[in-house]
């Protein structure tokens, strides 16, 4: 199927849904769609963004701001995702846990609303890792538009800049949890520490970044091509995040990749999704 074929099938899907609700964090997917919702179905589109300790407040205003500029309608919910045992105890079920506390919440809202369906931004990408928040999506029946569109990251980042979307070469981004290894608990005072760390390397010009959260050491992962450049600041990096309670600060040399911390899972946990 060609990307022109996808796209019409897109549109198609959204035409049929006539009303929805979608799930909007102002990411590269979420915000393709929801622009394209509201191209299709004007005032009958409503952006629902989550504001939670381990989501980034940069991020949260980001995607606000992006509602207001979109013309889209749009709402915040305060999610407290620290008072829920099973997401603190950061298990590898730890994100089934997190998209079922959003989801519920999301469901009220539809349905006090009166928005038969409700969506989120997954797409075909997201099928290849370890995803238990897709068991999530799938049991509440939330509907993922660009994955029945047979849409993949690459081709959202494409049609994203032809629509002229700001988000069209956004860095991918995951909640601040995802930082931390399954198995060690997730607390306030670690989320805020690699929120400080990644603040600082994004202030030095980095882009696609990543601090992994191991106790006293801080794993940074970055793109190839940055690794020269993280040298080059090797001192003022090694400093300030000493300062934010590290004590030790180790570079990748893997790289930034997705999901790094489903490495450690065993085929049979990564294939539950």
């Amino acid at each position: 199927m060609s990307l022109v074929e996808k796209n019409k099938k897109l549109e198609e899907i959204i035409r049929d849904m006539g009303k929805i609700l979608i799930a909007f964090s102002g990411g590269v997917d979420s915000t393709f769609l929801v622009a394209k919702s509201k191209e299709i179905l004007g005032d009958q589109v409503l952006a629902v963004t989550a504001s939670s300790e381990t989501f980034p407040q940069r991020e949260f205003q980001a995607a606000v701001t992006l509602a207001n500029q979109l013309g889209v309608s749009h709402q915040s919910v305060q999610i407290e995702e620290l008072t829920n045992e099973n997401f603190v105890r950061n298990n590898p079920d730890r994100c089934f846990h997190c998209k079922s506390g959003l989801y519920h919440t999301l469901i009220d809202i539809a349905k006090k609303l009166g928005y038969p369906y409700i969506c989120d931004g997954s797409n075909m990408d997201d099928m290849g890792d370890y995803r238990p928040g897709l068991k999530a999506t799938r049991s509440l029946g939330i509907r993922s538009p660009l994955q029945e569109a047979n849409l993949f990251k690459k081709e959202i980042r494409m049609l994203s800049k032809e629509m002229g979307l700001p988000t069209w070469n956004k860095p991918s981004f995951a909640c601040l949890s995802s930082r931390i290894p399954y198995g060690t608990r997730i607390t306030q005072s670690k989320i805020n520490q690699l929120d400080e760390a990644e603040n600082f390397l994004l202030q030095l010009g980095f882009h696609q970044i990543r601090v992994r959260h191991h106790e006293k050491i801080a794993r940074l992962e970055v793109l190839p091509q940055d690794m020269e450049k993280v040298l080059q600041y090797r001192e003022t990096i090694d400093q300030n995040l000493k300062k934010l309670g590290f004590s030790y600060v180790t570079l990748d040399l893997c790289g930034y990749r997705a999901g790094s911390m489903n490495e450690v899972l065993r085929g049979a946990v990564k294939n539950e999704h």
